[in-house]
C-alpha cells in the first residue's frame, strides 16, 4: 500500500485510546504500539518525509497494511500492547520482548502472607493485581496498605506452636500484627489479607461496610480507641478514592482465554487477535414489536455495561433479514462518531442469509473491512464468505466454545430487553386503561409503589395518598386490579 493510501486510511481511525499493529507485504505483524488517539498518532509516521532513526525508517518503509484495536482507556492500551508483543514477537519492538515491563502487587500464598511488589506473574498459588503502568498508583496502594492494614513484612517461617520470645521493633509501631510471637492467630490475620484484598481489588463499598461493622461493634464494647482507628481507616480509604485517577487492570486474562482468542484467530484468518466481538440478535413477539441487540464481549468476557438494544423502525412486519440490516446500520453509525470502539470481530446469530444483510449495511457505511460471521444454531456452522461453504468448527474446540457464548449471550439478551419493555408496557396499560388514571397518573403511581401487583395489594386510603389520585378514583383502581365488582353503596 502506498504511503498517501495509508495517511489517508489513518483519517479513518478514532481520536480515542487503542493499539495499532503494523504489517508487512506478508502479512506478519512489524510493529505493535499504543496510543492515547489512534487517528494523531499512526498518521504521525507518514506525515514526516524522513526520520532520524534508521530503526524508524526501515520500518515505515516496509508497511503495508495498518490494523487497529480501539480500548477504552490509555491504562488498557499499554495492558494489551505488552500482551500482542508477547503474542506477535515483531521484530522492531525490542523493549517488551524480554519479559514484563509493568509491576503487580502479590498477595503471598504462605499461611501468614506477605504483600510485594513483582514484575512477573507465574501460577504460584499467590493473589495478583495489576498489572500498573504507574509506579506512583503502586506506591499510594502500598503507603495505605502499610498504614492502616499492616501486615509482616518479613521472610521468616512462623509456626504458630513455636512462637518467638518477642515480636520485632514494627509490633511495637503497629506495623505488624506480630504472629512471629503468637500476638495474633491464624484466623485473625485472615481477616487483615481479606481487608487488603478488597482494597486491591477496588471493592473499597464492600470493604468499608465490613469495617463499619467493625468500629461499630467497637464502640458498643466501649473499645472507643479502637473504633476511633477503624474510623481514621474508612476516611482514608474515601480519600484515597476520590484522589486515585487511574488503575491497573483487575483482572488478569487467563491461559485459557487466551489460547481461544489465538484459536478463533487462526480459524477466522483474522489480522488481529479479536479483542472486542459484538454480537447481534433479533427478537420479535407475536408479529409485533421487534427489537436488536448488541452485546460486546471483551477478552473473551461479556461486558453488560456496553450492551444496546435498538427498537426497529424502519421494517414493516416480520422481517429479520431487513431487521439485522438496520440494526447494525444504526450501531455503527454511533461507532464512526466515537461514541463506541470498533470491534475486531462481528457475530451474527443466523446464517448465510443474514450475514448477507449485515454486510451490506457495512458496506453501507464504508466499513465493511471488519470481520464479521454468522453462527447457525442447529449445526453449529460458521458463514464468513458468501457463495462459499461454511466452516465447520472442531466441536469442543475452544474457538467454538467462544462463538456459541457470544451468539447464546447475544440471543438472551434480545428475548430479555423484549420481554423487559413488553412487561414494562403490559404493566402501564394495565393502569392507564381505567378510566381516570391516564399516562400522567399511571407513572406517578409506579414511580410511587413500584408495580401494578403491588399496588393492587394496598388498600384506597394508601392509593390516595399518591398527589392527583383521589379517594373515589382510588378505589376505583383498587377494585378493578382485584377484578372486584362496584356494590351499591360505594355506588352512592
Amino acid at each position: 500500500m502506498e504511503r498517501s493510501e495509508l495517511l489517508e486510511k489513518t483519517r479513518s481511525y478514532p481520536d480515542r485510546p487503542g493499539v495499532y499493529l503494523m504489517h508487512d507485504g506478508e502479512g506478519r505483524v512489524l510493529y505493535v504500539g499504543k496510543a492515547k488517539s489512534l487517528k494523531k498518532r499512526v498518521a504521525s509516521y507518514f506525515r514526516r518525509s524522513g526520520f532520524a532513526s534508521p530503526r524508524l525508517r526501515k520500518l515505515v518503509s516496509l508497511i503495508e497494511d495498518i490494523s487497529t484495536i480501539r480500548t477504552e482507556s490509555e491504562v488498557e492500551a499499554l495492558v494489551l500492547e505488552a500482551k500482542l508483543i508477547k503474542r506477535y514477537q515483531p521484530f522492531f519492538n525490542v523493549e517488551l520482548k524480554m519479559g514484563e515491563r509493568y509491576p503487580y502487587i502479590k498477595v503471598t500464598s504462605e499461611p501468614f502472607p506477605r504483600v510485594v511488589v513483582t514484575r512477573h506473574h507465574s501460577d504460584d498459588g499467590g493473589v495478583y493485581f495489576g498489572p500498573f503502568t504507574r509506579v506512583s498508583e503502586v506506591r499510594q496502594l502500598l503507603r495505605l496498605t502499610e498504614r492502616y492494614f499492616p501486615l509482616r513484612t518479613c521472610t521468616r517461617d512462623i509456626d504458630p506452636s513455636r512462637p518467638r520470645n518477642r515480636p520485632c521493633v514494627k509490633y511495637a509501631l503497629g506495623r505488624c500484627l506480630g504472629p512471629c510471637a503468637g500476638k495474633c492467630g491464624q484466623r485473625e490475620y485472615g481477616e487483615r489479607v481479606a481487608d487488603v484484598i478488597l482494597l486491591l481489588q477496588g471493592q473499597t463499598l464492600k470493604l468499608v461496610e465490613r469495617l463499619r461493622a467493625r468500629m461499630e461493634r467497637a464502640a458498643s464494647e466501649l473499645a472507643f480507641e479502637e473504633a476511633g482507628r477503624i474510623r481514621d481507616t474508612i476516611r482514608a480509604i474515601w480519600r484515597y478514592t476520590r484522589q486515585r485517577t487511574s488503575r491497573g487492570a483487575d483482572g488478569e486474562l487467563s491461559p485459557e482465554m487466551w489460547d481461544a482468542l489465538q484459536e478463533l484467530q487462526s480459524a477466522l484468518g483474522l489480522k488481529t487477535l479479536p479483542w472486542r466481538i459484538d454480537g447481534f440478535d433479533i427478537s420479535h413477539f407475536s408479529g409485533g414489536e421487534t427489537y436488536g441487540v448488541v452485546v460486546v464481549f471483551e477478552q473473551g468476557r461479556s461486558n453488560a455495561s456496553l450492551y444496546r438494544k435498538f427498537a426497529v423502525r424502519d421494517v414493516e412486519g416480520i422481517d429479520d433479514f431487513r431487521s439485522m440490516e438496520e440494526v447494525l446500520s444504526r450501531r455503527y453509525r454511533h461507532v464512526l462518531q466515537g461514541d463506541e470502539p470498533v470491534p475486531q470481530l462481528i457475530v451474527i446469530d443466523g446464517g448465510e442469509q443474514q450475514l448477507r444483510f449485515a454486510r451490506k449495511a457495512l458496506e453501507a457505511l464504508g466499513i465493511e473491512d471488519i470481520p464479521s460471521v454468522a453462527l447457525a444454531k442447529r449445526e453449529e456452522l460458521v458463514y464468513s464468505e458468501a457463495g462459499r461453504p461454511p466452516l465447520a468448527l472442531p466441536e469442543g474446540g475452544a474457538a467454538l466454545r467462544l462463538l456459541q457464548q457470544v451468539r447464546d449471550e447475544a440471543h438472551r439478551y434480545a428475548v430479555g430487553a423484549h420481554r423487559s419493555r413488553r412487561d414494562s408496557r403490559l404493566r402501564r396499560s394495565a393502569l392507564e386503561e381505567i378510566p381516570g388514571v391516564g399516562k400522567k397518573r399511571a407513572a406517578r403511581l409506579l414511580g410511587t409503589f413500584g408495580s401494578v401487583q403491588r399496588i393492587s395489594t394496598l388498600e384506597a386510603e394508601e392509593i390516595a395518598s399518591v398527589p392527583g389520585i383521589g379517594r373515589t378514583l382510588a378505589a376505583t383502581i383498587r377494585r378493578t386490579l382485584r377484578g372486584e365488582v362496584e356494590t351499591e353503596t360505594e355506588k352512592r
